[in-house]
């Protein structure tokens, strides 16, 4: 993942400041905006898998990351397996 400080521009046109210290990344916006405004929902898989599939069909430049990302989901506790 890009840091968020390293990924947007300023309003002059150049890279915002990096400071390790304060690293945010980019999707962590995202999360954080889900957390606060869904976290006391409880929803189905069956439920998140329409949304990705919505997600995709409005924005197919992002298939393989949600493929890939639904894969792991699915995949995850097979770690514990092994």
């Amino acid at each position: 993942m890009t840091p968020l400080a390293a990924a947007r521009p300023d309003d002059r046109g150049g890279p915002l400041p990096y400071d390790e210290r304060n690293t945010v990344y980019f999707t962590d916006r995202g999360i954080e905006e889900l957390v606060e405004r869904r976290g006391d929902e409880q929803i189905s898989v069956e439920w998140l898998g329409e949304r990705l599939r919505d997600f995709v069909d409005l924005n197919p430049e992002f298939e393989t990351p949600i493929e890939r990302f639904a894969t792991w989901l699915a995949r995850l506790d097979d770690e514990d397996d092994d």
